[in-house]
């Protein structure tokens, strides 16, 4: 059983930069599709970026190219997403997701999958 806890979550003002981190358990992460969404009151979860598992292609949301990188880390098993030069927009929950095919509008379309808790992100101006 895939099962993914998330951490680092808190506040900056804008300009910071946060450090969130996803523990997986039940599958290495380099084998399995895995992605941060984020969302905030009222609106749809959005894709923040989706890692192909094998080291496969990253794909960013338009509002956070350039400023936010994900990353695995294969032997601490952990899935990081480094964000930088953050704007009050950038407020929102963080959920880290695991996902065994691949991951469309939010949802996991596979027989595994996995979803944190999220944690929150607070940037002020």
């Amino acid at each position: 059983q895939v099962h993914v806890v998330e951490s680092g979550g808190g506040s900056v003002q804008t300009g910071g930069s946060l450090r969130l981190s996803c523990a997986i358990s039940g599958v290495p992460v380099n084998d399995i599709y895995m992605a941060w969404y984020r969302q905030t009151p009222g609106k749809e979860r959005e894709g923040v970026v989706i890692l192909e598992k094998k080291d496969g292609v990253s794909r960013y949301a338009d509002s956070v190219e350039g400023r936010f990188t994900a990353s695995r880390d294969n032997v601490e098993n952990k899935l990081y997403l480094q964000m930088n030069d953050l704007k009050p927009e950038d407020t929102a929950i963080y959920t880290c997701a695991a996902c065994s095919l691949y991951f469309a509008s939010g949802h996991c379309y596979g027989r595994t999958s996995a979803w944190g808790q999220g944690t929150q992100v607070t940037v002020s101006s």
